[in-house]
């Protein structure tokens, strides 16, 4: 049996020696059709076509003889070495690696990608790797069938971007287009193909040192820490007693302890006020759209936003009506709007939604809603003293209701 495995990464280029020795001892050569037309492939060469990993898995283990696996760029970046190695087929991987497609792809487009964050999209991850380039200034696509360019395009909606496409890397037919994210929709593009998606309001680390791969480009001018006072992001202090519970950095910490948001997920912050919650959970990777009926607050969002490094999607308008055409969400914060407004949440279906009330009847009230919706709910009441360290006189107190919904088991 080929319990060894030569895995060979092909850029379009000349083989380099390693390469073309494995292949010329192979009996067997699996790869796409494209892979298994090399010229150098032997003709006395059994061929699989790889479709199904775990099917050609099982062809090569019984073969008696010497198996080469094709791929393209470099294997072990998302790519066949990592099935291939997978305890269940228990290959022993040589890797001969070529330059990936990630690399090309921003080596024709003459940029650096330290700062890049790399997703792969198949129909199944779709979502998720659009919300990445909602909430990030720099992201590299690997696209599959049903999830490429335009159907990337049509998931940004209204969130503007700049698409670098590169079809067909490292053969006769490669092109590399430029376009705008509302125009990629019109056109078809040929597999496979890389997709480099560039904008937004964050910062690229085009200038200065480096020293971690995908890092926030905005982490060097970031507070350290979450749930921090205003004074902490460049905001003045609220001064109006009637904002303290909603807006508080304890409540603020909990509501982000129990959401979790992470990158991939798409977070509604609505009544989003300063946008202290949404740039926070920005900054912890989520996509967010911070959603408010006050124009200036949502101007001061958009400006500490900015001036931190990280993306947010600032939508004015009243809820629950300005809701109904964004995206679908993975969690909610609703710091405002009233019943209604809870109601048009819940009925989007989060993961966990996070709300808070200032009595216990709105508590009661909000328990009532996000129950009847299916939702399991946990209700707190967090009391909050801060105190003067030099005399221990009390400096501040804010009494709140902290209700969080999760998804019951049934509905998930």
């Amino acid at each position: 049996m080929a319990d060894r495995v030569t895995v060979i990464g092909w850029d379009g280029s000349p083989l380099d020696p390693a390469a073309r020795a494995a292949l010329h001892a192979a009996s067997l050569v699996a790869g796409a059709p494209r892979h298994l037309a090399h010229p150098e492939v032997p003709a006395r060469a059994e061929r699989i076509t790889l479709g199904s990993i775990a099917l050609a898995a099982r062809r090569i283990a019984a073969h008696r003889g010497t198996a080469v696996v094709m791929a393209d760029g470099d294997p072990g970046f998302f790519g066949v070495v990592r099935a291939l190695r997978a305890p269940e087929h228990g290959f022993e991987v040589e890797v001969v690696p070529a330059v990936s497609a990630v690399a090309a792809a921003f080596a024709r487009a003459g940029m650096p990608w330290d700062d890049a964050r790399v997703v792969v999209a198949n129909p199944r991850t779709l979502r998720r790797a659009v919300n990445v380039c909602r909430a990030h200034p720099k992201v590299a696509v690997l696209t599959s069938p049903g999830a490429g360019p335009a159907e990337i395009a049509l998931l940004l909606g209204r969130t503007h971007r700049t698409f670098v496409i590169c079809e067909s890397l490292g053969t006769d037919r490669e092109q590399v287009s430029v376009l705008t994210s509302d125009t990629v929709s019109q056109r078809h593009w040929s597999d496979p193909n890389v997709v480099i998606v560039i904008g937004g309001g964050g910062t690229t680390r085009d200038g200065g040192a480096s020293w971690l791969a995908g890092l926030d480009p905005g982490a060097a001018v970031q507070p350290r820490g979450w749930a921090l006072d205003a004074t902490a992001y460049g905001q003045e202090a609220p001064t109006d007693p009637d904002a303290g519970p909603g807006r508080g950095p304890r409540l603020r910490a909990l509501e982000l302890a129990a959401l979790g948001p992470r990158v991939g997920d798409l977070m509604w912050d609505v009544g989003a006020g300063g946008g202290l919650a949404a740039i926070d959970a920005a900054r912890l990777g989520s996509a967010v759209i911070a959603v408010d009926r006050d124009a200036q607050a949502c101007a001061l969002a958009g400006a500490t936003a900015r001036r931190l490094g990280v993306q947010l999607q600032i939508v004015h308008g009243a809820a629950p009506q300005v809701l109904e055409d964004l995206p679908e969400p993975d969690i909610i914060r609703v710091g405002g709007g009233g019943p209604r407004t809870l109601v048009a949440c819940a009925d989007r279906r989060p993961q966990r939604l996070v709300t808070h009330a200032l009595t216990r009847d709105q508590a009661e009230a909000a328990a009532s809603v996000l129950t009847g919706a299916g939702y399991e709910v946990e209700c707190t009441l967090l009391q909050t003293l801060d105190l003067e360290p030099r005399d221990w006189s009390e400096r501040d107190r804010a009494v709140a209701f902290l209700l969080v919904a999760r998804r019951a088991p049934a509905a998930r």
